[in-house]
């Protein structure tokens, strides 16, 4: 969360509804079973062959991801068709294959790297007599384990319950209700209408709670601009460093792991730049290829921070074999938020593990710098660069400050750049560079040409 405070909702999970919903409980129980370590065959489908290669990638990140969550991926199938199966999405004979290498590998569950609807995901499961998720679920899966703020715990539990939803799944009649009087009897209200009910129910007030949460941040956003402090967010592909070179600039603290998803919440910390500038800097979620839109929907409230920020330092690793392919992943959902024309600063990071690497990556993009966030190698180029896009917001005044207006001269140092202070008989005679809203507050100390 960020370093301002101010009252926000008090998210509390509603334990009375756990495991009301069949297989899909709630936030507290996940998709993956952790008591023990899960096989898991993974499976794809690509519609051209060409893609075969993206295919691969995308499949090596699910491995990933299936580790992250706690089990052990030990088998994939990947088959190319020329359109999706409506009843199977791989076909009844390539769901009988991977049920015979399921069955072989002792797998747990079969994970497949595209979306499925409910009913195919239903159909699959019996004919692969087990488990049978897709790549959003396992990603809300993850999400849910490292949520650690409420708001990211009520964030996830949303996107987890949207999923859910269209998935619930019961012998409606067994659990059938009948009321009492005449032209009241009949099947009544199954169990699973009073699930639906009650699952809609938690998520209405999740929706109003974020909704509240969202408005003080809101509230929060115009405070900051008040100061006039530049926002920057951080963005980029999960395990890209990002949290790694919050803490090198800011001492910020951060959890940081080496692994997919290790924060979730949005960290602000202020930043004095090389000319003296403070900003506000924010670690954001990280991106994913194929993030499901019910999280991002979701965490609305956290990404405002990307969608209000005056410049993005897209944060990528230069060691990654397709750093192309993760920053085509982070510019979709970018896209998807609204934020792509905001301006960006390509951060190569990891510089110090493929230096080659990062120095080709920096070739190609306009606006580039290869740091290490872990050695501090290029981060004062780093400072210099956000300093030279910052500046491009500001304009270059003369200011005249008397000598009892101390407090109006510490005010001009606060907010922007000073470039020249020369004393005088009567006061200060100060060049700075400062943002529109800063000039006109200091509209009374301007000297006019």
């Amino acid at each position: 969360m960020t370093e301002e405070s101010g009252h926000e909702p008090q998210f509390d999970i509603e334990e009375s509804h756990r495991g009301a919903f069949g297989e899909y409980g709630g936030t507290s129980k996940g998709l993956i079973d952790r008591s023990f370590r899960e096989r898991i065959v993974l499976a794809a489908v690509t519609l051209d062959k060409e893609q075969d290669t993206k295919a691969e990638a995308s499949l090596e990140e699910l491995a990933l991801l299936v580790d992250t969550a706690g089990a052990d991926p030990v088998g994939r199938v990947i088959q190319n068709r020329q359109a999706p199966d409506k009843t199977t999405y791989v076909g009844r004979g390539k769901a009988e294959e991977l049920r015979e290498v399921s069955d072989s590998l002792d797998a747990d569950t079969v994970v497949f790297d595209n979306e499925l609807t409910p009913a195919q995901q239903g159909n699959l499961e019996k004919i692969l007599k087990r488990s049978a998720l897709d790549r959003t679920a396992l990603i809300l899966d993850i999400f849910a384990q490292n949520a650690s703020s409420p708001e990211g715990k009520a964030q996830v539990e949303l996107a987890q319950l949207k999923y859910r939803l269209p998935r619930l799944r019961r012998s409606g009649y067994t659990f059938s209700q009948q009321g009492g009087g005449i032209g009241t009897r009949g099947p009544g209200e199954t169990q699973l209408e009073v699930d639906r009910r009650r699952l809609m129910r938690r998520i209405s007030r999740l929706e109003s709670d974020l909704k509240q949460l969202r408005k003080n941040r809101a509230t929060q956003s115009k405070s900051r601009k008040r100061t006039s402090n530049y926002g920057i967010a951080i963005v980029g592909y999960t395990n890209a460093g990002k949290s790694t070179l919050l803490n090198a600039l800011t001492n910020a603290g951060v959890l940081v792991e080496d692994r997919l998803f290790a924060t979730l919440d949005a960290t602000t910390r202020r930043l004095q730049l090389p000319g003296g500038e403070t900003v506000y800097l924010t670690d954001t979620v990280g991106f994913v290829r194929k993030l499901p839109h019910q999280l991002v929907d979701a965490f609305t409230s956290t990404l405002d921070v990307v969608i209000e920020a005056n410049l993005l330092v897209h944060v990528v690793d230069s060691s990654d074999p397709d750093p192309e392919g993760s920053i085509e992943a982070v510019h979709s959902v970018l896209r998807e938020i609204g934020a792509d024309d905001i301006r960006q600063i390509y951060v190569f990071n990891k510089a110090d593990l493929d230096p080659l690497a990062a120095e080709r990556l920096v070739r190609q993009e306009e606006d580039a710098v290869a740091v290490s966030a872990v050695t501090g190698q290029g981060l004062e180029d780093l400072l210099r660069v956000i300093g030279e896009h910052l500046r491009e917001l500001s304009e270059i005044v003369q200011l005249f400050i008397p000598y009892d207006r101390g407090d109006v001269l510490a005010k001009t140092h606060r907010e922007g750049e000073v470039l020249e202070e020369i004393p005088e008989e009567k006061g200060w005679k100060v060049s700075a560079r400062l943002d529109k809203s800063s000039v006109g507050r200091l509209e009374n100390f301007l000297v006019r040409a």
